[in-house]
């Protein structure tokens, strides 16, 4: 399963090129800053004048109230490498809590297993530490390289920088009736006053929503409302989640980025090293007999 990616056919550091080429010809000239939205208002400049995003944290906030995302165990806190640094606590891997009403009981199964892993000590990796997809809402949770937007009047593009990884948002049109699944899934979306909003179904079920390897079905739909606060210095992303194969309710989760001025998109190639150098039970690369072509 792969998602549409305009680097398919060009070479690592001439797609880098052209996306940052296309990226920061967006700006205040841009057709597509001169449109309204339905109610008037100007669309929100998300990408002009070497604008990147950079994650706060490195998980899914829970909401205000209401159903949220999985969080640590409060037993087991997770201390991040970063934190560790700081406060000299010993870092260690997340160990989810179970007792998040939203899980439904094969959900649970998994993240227990996945809990036993990081208490053991062995080394627990997440999809992006293996540069695999990550899938959605896991593509916003990258804590150190930043996301970017290309915006036009037909298309917003989404663009992570670490494997020019990238999502394309279909402005003003309808789901497919029955969409490929793929690692990012299908996206459309629209405009309200200063808020983009992305539709996202059509997913396959290899991918997790969140860095404590949640797992999902193919039920999965996920609808992200990204607008910029706080005099435009943190863009807000409120992230809805149903998926009934997986989740009791639907639930609800906060990202935030920290505007960064002056930050062209740069050339990071994610490569995967299969060697088992370190004793860390490498994974075996997945394997498919049938192309998707």
């Amino acid at each position: 399963m792969t998602d549409f990616a305009p680097c398919a056919d060009l070479r690592a550091f001439a797609c880098s090129v052209l996306l940052t080429g296309l990226v920061f010809s967006v700006g205040a000239s841009s057709p597509v800053l001169a449109q309204e939205t339905q109610g008037g208002a100007s669309i929100p400049d998300f990408s002009s004048n070497n604008v990147a995003w950079r994650g706060i944290g490195n998980d899914l906030m829970p909401p205000p109230s209401g159903p949220g995302p999985v969080v640590d165990d409060k037993e087991y806190p997770y201390v991040s490498n970063a934190i560790a640094r700081d406060t000299g606590a010993q870092a260690n891997f997340r160990v989810a809590d179970l007792s998040n009403p939203i899980l439904q009981p094969w959900v649970v199964e998994a993240l227990r297993v996945q809990n036993e892993e990081a208490l053991s000590g062995a080394v627990v990796f997440t999809r992006e530490s293996r540069c695999w997809p990550t899938g959605v809402p896991a593509f916003l949770l990258n804590p150190a390289l930043p996301i970017y937007f290309l915006q036009t009047p037909e298309d917003v593009w989404i663009i992570l920088e670490p494997d020019h990884r990238v999502r394309r948002v279909h402005l003003n049109q309808e789901h497919s009736a029955n969409p490929t699944p793929s690692w990012y899934g299908e996206s459309v979306g629209h405009y309200e006053g200063d808020t983009l909003v992305v539709d996202t179904i059509g997913f396959g079920d290899k991918t997790h929503v969140d860095n404590y390897r949640t797992p999902h079905s193919t039920q999965l739909h996920v609808v992200e409302r990204f607008r910029m606060i706080e005099g435009g210095q943190i863009l807000e992303a409120t992230i809805h989640v149903e998926d009934r194969g997986a989740f009791n309710m639907p639930w609800t989760a906060i990202r935030r980025f920290r505007r960064t001025e002056g930050r062209p998109l740069e050339e990071v190639v994610c490569a995967e090293n299969n060697e088992n150098y370190f004793n860390y039970d490498v994974l075996p690369l997945p394997q498919d007999d049938t192309p998707d072509f």
